[in-house]
């Protein structure tokens, strides 16, 4: 919205850092903070309220997380909030991927807070159903992987990049729309079985964006995505200031969810940023990096899978609990050990991704 202002500029004035997505993005950045560490008290503080007894805490989950009763849910709301409050001051809100990208996150946040409040008010940890979920998230990465194909410019649309492989371009035809639906869905979901611990998801979250951020700042520019060797999405760059923004506001919510949480992220907020790493991840042409930077969302994702379909075949499990970071509880493994363990893992894997844009 600001970026108007760049039309008082003579060209050495304030008003001509708006130009400068660099800029914009700090900007926004330091915006989502601020409103964070704002609002996210009087939110928690509203949410005790109005929810009562809180999230409803699993009876078959490891026994430490019954001391976590009564703690309320939807904190995603605040990263939320904070989220689209900023990126729509500082972003250029005449840039197609920006939207693509906040409908998605608004979309699947939606269906987060329809979970959420049907376990409040229920006070059951079955909230909507997982088929109307799956539906519903089916529907809304349908629209943004289609919007993305017609926003990308002819050489890249419908086609899958790969890392390493500088000039390879995979043609998947009218099938770029369903593989983008299952990287859009699959990221929210991953994210969302990730968020089992206090700060366990929104660190790595955070970690995945601020390196898809530079990706899309790095492809967004004909200079360096020349000398990276990766494919030039004109437009791209703007969503480094999305996920600025979305840094700003996860620090701004970790403040009061790192160990013991004030408040949960719940379904509304993992939901809403799993979606959002997947948008950006198809709107940038980094839907294989995607998985190596959120490579901890995968193995989260896959012990569910494996565990499930093992405990079918033969009646055993592969793990002591699924999803992973259960495993570990079950093991004796303190909650703040795995935790700083696994956003450990989190870094190096987003420094691997990082490293493919110069591996050509």
């Amino acid at each position: 919205m600001l970026y108007w202002l760049t039309g008082l500029s003579d060209g050495g004035d304030v008003f001509n850092l708006f130009r400068y997505i660099t800029f914009r993005a700090g900007a926004a950045f330091f915006t989502a903070l601020i409103f964070g560490f704002l609002f996210g008290r009087p939110l928690i503080d509203l949410l005790r309220r109005r929810q009562g007894k809180g999230q409803p805490i699993r009876n078959d989950g490891p026994a430490s997380h019954l001391a976590k009763a009564g703690t309320p849910t939807m904190g995603g709301l605040l990263i939320l909030s904070a989220l689209m409050v900023s990126t729509l001051l500082w972003a250029r809100l005449d840039n197609a991927y920006v939207w693509i990208v906040m409908g998605v996150t608004f979309g699947f946040g939606l269906i987060g807070f329809a979970d959420d409040y049907a376990k409040v008010t229920k006070q059951s940890s079955k909230g909507v159903s997982s088929r109307v979920r799956f539906l519903l998230g089916l529907a809304i990465a349908a629209v943004a992987a289609a919007l993305a194909a017609y926003v990308h410019p002819d050489g890249l649309s419908n086609q899958l990049a790969l890392p390493v492989f500088k000039d390879v371009l995979i043609n998947l035809g009218w099938f770029f729309v369903p593989f983008s639906m299952v990287v859009i869905v699959g990221a929210a979901n991953a994210v969302n079985l990730t968020d089992g611990l206090d700060g366990l998801a929104v660190m790595p979250v955070m970690i995945a964006a601020g390196t898809l951020g530079l990706i899309a700042y790095f492809v967004g520019r004909s200079d360096f995505s020349a000398y990276l060797g990766v494919h030039f999405v004109p437009g791209a760059g703007e969503l480094f200031i999305f996920t600025a923004a979305l840094i700003g506001g996860g620090l701004g919510f970790l403040w009061y969810n790192a160990p013991p949480a004030a408040v949960f992220m719940g379904d509304t907020g993992s939901l809403a940023l799993g979606g959002a790493l997947g948008a950006i991840a198809v709107c940038t042409k980094h839907e294989i990096v995607l998985a190596i930077v959120g490579g901890l969302f995968v193995v989260e994702a896959m012990s569910v899978i494996i565990q499930v379909l093992y405990f079918k075949r033969t009646g055993r499990r592969v793990f002591l609990m699924a999803p992973i970071h259960h495993h570990f509880e079950k093991k004796g493994w303190a909650e703040p050990q795995i935790v700083i363990r696994f956003w450990i893992i989190s870094l190096i894997l987003a420094l691997i991704g990082l490293a493919t844009l110069k591996l050509r």
